[in-house]
């Protein structure tokens, strides 16, 4: 069963969920019952799929014993080595996961959600290199995080001190009332997101464009432009039932979407778009890359160093969406965008070439919009068809 795709699966969570709600309501601690809640939706939801729920099984024995065996060598020492070791094999078996179906018929690596559960896990290993996390983590608590059945097919990301901090928080029945409001409402915004608007726009109007355009132009902008409107609108509405059923169970998970369409350049748009991820990779990656260039002294040109920084970010961003052509495009068009941008935004710091007030706010706004909706074009690999 997929997660949020019927009715039958939010029918099963009103049931295992009630609990939750009555002792939320009254004031009383429920992380260890939400606990056995996600043991019984992940079976659920791999019951069908037992090679895949075995492939998750493995894949959790092994994250969980590299964390806690890194946590404990970063007490004792910090090589750089076994640093990139102990990350590498974080990411390994997500590496095998996209590879092996160029090699094998059989992908034994797949499950649903490996990809966000490897981000949780590399996460874990780099904060601790970071010395942000120094003592050995609880094996109950470090499988919640890893394995929180509401996030494990669409994120948003989270990070696992503040979700430990979710766990420990002792919530009054007022603000576990608000949490439920709150979480009710996310509920309603993803029925409307997904199941409204997305579905229309994906039935009525990108199913029907033979009908609506009049050459193969049009066609394609049509497309284009509907593409665009219904990604945003099915995957908000993924992140908002996520995040809606997170805070049901007193888990406030990070926000994925903050209206990325008004964004007012490339660098604004990443901020609003799949920000969980967005903001993975600039922490993880862009940001340790940036300052391993600059520590190093390789390069003394920031501008430089921050260009190379985009390109590595995206170009990554594209491998990890698949290493279909389509993919990989993507990353370098928006690799391509945000360096093109940091170099304008350096030049109009000198020059004051755009000034700042309303009417370049949205023009900047329009042309962003064009420039992303093109991205998603990219993405969707609909060019490599023939026809619509």
């Amino acid at each position: 069963m997929i997660p949020y795709s019927s009715f039958t699966f939010f029918f099963i969570l009103v049931i295992l969920l009630a609990p939750t709600v009555i002792l939320g309501l009254q004031g009383k601690r429920f992380q260890t019952y939400n606990m056995m809640v996600t043991v019984i939706v992940l079976a659920i939801i791999f019951a069908a799929k037992p090679a895949s729920a075995l492939a998750l099984i493995l894949f959790t024995i092994w994250q969980v014993l590299l964390i806690e065996g890194y946590i404990a060598y970063r007490k004792k020492a910090n090589s750089g080595w076994m640093f990139s070791i102990a990350v590498i094999a974080s990411i390994l078996p997500l590496t095998i996961y996209k590879l092996l179906p160029y090699f094998a018929d059989t992908n034994w690596m797949s499950f649903l959600g490996i990809s966000y559960l490897t981000f949780k896990g590399t996460q874990l290993i780099m904060e601790t290199r970071d010395g942000l996390i120094k003592q050995r983590l609880p094996l109950a608590s470090l499988l919640y995080f890893i394995l929180f059945f509401p996030t494990i097919s669409s994120g948003p990301i989270d990070r696992y001190r503040r979700f430990d901090k979710d766990i420990k928080a002792e919530l009054s029945g007022e603000q576990y009332k608000q949490l439920l409001y709150d979480g009710i409402n996310k509920l309603f915004r993803g029925f409307l997101y997904k199941y409204i608007i997305g579905y229309s726009i994906n039935h009525f109007f990108i199913a029907n464009l033979r009908f609506i355009a009049t050459n193969h132009f049009q066609s394609q902008l049509f497309y284009m432009y509907g593409y665009s409107f219904y990604l945003f609108f099915d995957f908000a509405g993924y992140s908002a039932f996520a995040i809606g059923i997170s805070y049901i169970m007193g888990i406030k998970s990070p926000e994925n979407f903050n209206l990325p369409f008004i964004s007012r350049n490339i660098k604004d748009f990443w901020n609003r778009w799949h920000m969980s991820l967005s903001f993975w990779f600039r922490d993880y990656v862009y940001m340790r890359f940036v300052f391993w260039i600059t520590k190093k002294k390789w390069i003394k040109n920031r501008n430089i160093t921050s260009n190379l920084g985009y390109i590595l970010l995206f170009l990554l961003m594209g491998v990890w969406h698949g290493l279909e052509i389509q993919y990989i495009l993507y990353g370098i068009y928006h690799a391509l965008l945000m360096v093109g941008y940091n170099t304008f935004e350096q030049f109009n710091k000198k020059h004051k070439w755009w000034p700042q007030n309303k009417f370049t706010r949205i023009v900047s706004i329009v042309i962003t919009f064009h420039f992303i909706c093109f991205g998603f074009y990219l993405f969707s690999g609909h060019f490599i068809q023939k026809g619509v």
